[in-house]
């Protein structure tokens, strides 16, 4: 009797482990878009965007730890100007020829509750590797409406350096300040 209320202890225990795992989400491609925008010449904000982005992120509730790591397509930059969008792809700026993706990967996710509130990584554009925080702005975990699987949600942002990456031909006249804003869905694999 008593060996049968140990296994029983025992295989309760581990079954709340394993509800507690982590859980892997692939990012959505067709809802996930880093946006970029930087100030042109003092007369505007310019917003672009990159239109193919993969990865994973690792959520683990019970453990309020999370892992991202994204690949960017730089090659599929936006400018809505089929001509900006080659110009941007040079050596000055995205060099895309020698450089086709860019990634971030988390090293530390900060959580206020069951939400997590920054993002500290490395974010490497044209092989040169940076420090970056992201700052959630905002977070969802729950099922996803249409297909029905647990999916997560999430804005965030952070201001990092052309020069910095080796992209800031023409600054200051064209802003070195770069604002990352990046919207992301990823559905549970």
């Amino acid at each position: 009797m008593k060996k049968t209320l140990i296994a029983a202890a025992f295989a309760a225990f581990f079954a709340g482990q394993a509800l507690a795992a982590p859980q892997t989400y692939a990012v959505d491609p067709s809802h996930t878009y880093p946006r970029f925008s930087y100030d042109h010449m003092g007369m505007s904000k310019q917003i672009l965007r990159f239109n193919k982005t993969s990865g994973t992120v690792v959520l683990d509730k019970a453990a309020q730890d999370a892992k991202v790591d994204v690949t960017i397509d730089m090659t599929s930059v936006s400018t809505g100007f089929e001509m900006f969008d080659g110009h941007i792809q040079g050596a000055d700026f995205l060099d895309t020829a020698a450089f086709p993706t860019a990634t971030y990967q988390s090293t530390k996710v900060v959580f206020e509750g069951d939400k997590p509130v920054s993002i500290e990584g490395e974010l490497t554009i044209k092989g040169i590797t940076h420090p970056v925080t992201l700052t959630v702005t905002s977070f969802y975990n729950g099922p996803h409406p249409m297909l029905k699987k647990d999916a997560i949600g999430a804005n965030a942002t952070a201001v990092i350096s052309r020069t910095a990456f080796n992209a800031g031909k023409f600054a200051p006249g064209v802003g070195d300040e770069v604002t990352l804003d990046i919207a992301l869905e990823a559905v549970a694999e």
